[in-house]
């Protein structure tokens, strides 16, 4: 007995769309990775549902605007019930890739921090916050978290070359007007600065950053130092900083970039491969399907 012959179709299409699936899965976690989650001590006493249901609401308005601007602050509730909140897309992201990352942090904030009078959780592309009336207000320079690589990797000058990329970046989210990414000799930078801050204040908080990058994590090859209205993160691409696109029609505020033709070479070979690998699967595949259906036909 063999497959029928309308069964070879959907089974090509299922591997097909499996394949499909998987590299836009992949694809997926480059901005949604958690970073850090900053969570209150005190959490709200909730007897009737009041907070329950004006968080809820808050996280609703928030999600469903990242669909239009990758910056956005609401209020739900009243009195002393009231809560505040916004939520901030990385510059470089699609409108589309805003909302993926938002629409991830409502569950991810109950999850992790549960009914507290306030939270923060941070993911590679976005960050959601919000906090009760009459929360205490953080200084806007206060750092919140640190990440820093290996250190002594990257050579010798490697703080020069660092450190001149960060006086551009500096420059660049003032007159860019608070997000900026640049490279300078295999060293690339990028800085924001939450969506209601003016473009001064942007400045001094990321060359607050800036001081707390090189105090912080030395010679490492790389490494992220969040504060309270801003964030920098830096790395070290030993063969060129791969080139990277503006989101389809986007613009992201950016200098140019430097690549390394081997690095984009080895990145081409390994595509072909792939792909190489791909059709002779399907090939190997029909052979087989074509053999076994002309089996069933025989008998």
């Amino acid at each position: 007995m063999g497959f029928p012959r309308k069964r070879l179709f959907p089974l090509i299409f299922f591997l097909v769309f499996f394949q499909s699936h998987l590299r836009l899965s992949s694809s997926a976690s480059d901005f949604t990775t958690l970073v850090y989650k900053g969570c209150s001590k005190e959490t709200f006493t909730d007897l009737n549902g009041v907070y329950s249901q004006a968080l809820s609401s808050l996280f609703g308005s928030l999600v469903s605007q990242s669909t239009k601007t990758k910056f956005n602050k609401a209020t739900s509730g009243s009195g002393q019930t009231a809560l505040t909140g916004l939520f901030q897309c990385r510059g470089d992201l699609t409108n589309s890739e805003c909302y993926n990352c938002v629409s991830r942090l409502p569950v991810l904030a109950d999850k992790l921090c549960g009914k507290t009078v306030a939270s923060r959780v941070q993911l590679t592309g976005c960050y959601m916050l919000y906090e009760v009336a009459g929360f205490a207000q953080t200084s806007g320079m206060q750092m919140l978290y640190k990440t820093c690589g290996p250190a002594n990797v990257a050579g010798t000058g490697f703080e020069e070359r660092r450190d001149t990329a960060f006086s551009v970046l500096a420059n660049g989210v003032v007159s860019n007007h608070g997000f900026y990414t640049t490279s300078y000799q295999s060293v690339y930078v990028l800085g924001q600065c939450e969506g209601d801050v003016g473009d001064s204040d942007c400045g001094e908080c990321v060359k607050q950053a800036v001081q707390r990058a090189g105090a912080e994590c030395g010679r490492s090859s790389s490494g992220q130092i969040f504060l309270h209205k801003c964030f920098i993160s830096f790395n070290y691409y030993p063969n060129g900083v791969p080139k990277r696109s503006s989101p389809a029609g986007e613009s992201s505020s950016s200098s140019s970039y430097s690549s390394s033709s081997g690095q984009n070479t080895g990145k081409t070979v390994a595509i072909i491969l792939g792909g190489a690998a791909g059709v002779a699967f399907l090939v190997i595949l029909l052979l087989f399907a074509r053999n076994v259906i002309k089996k069933h036909d025989e008998y």
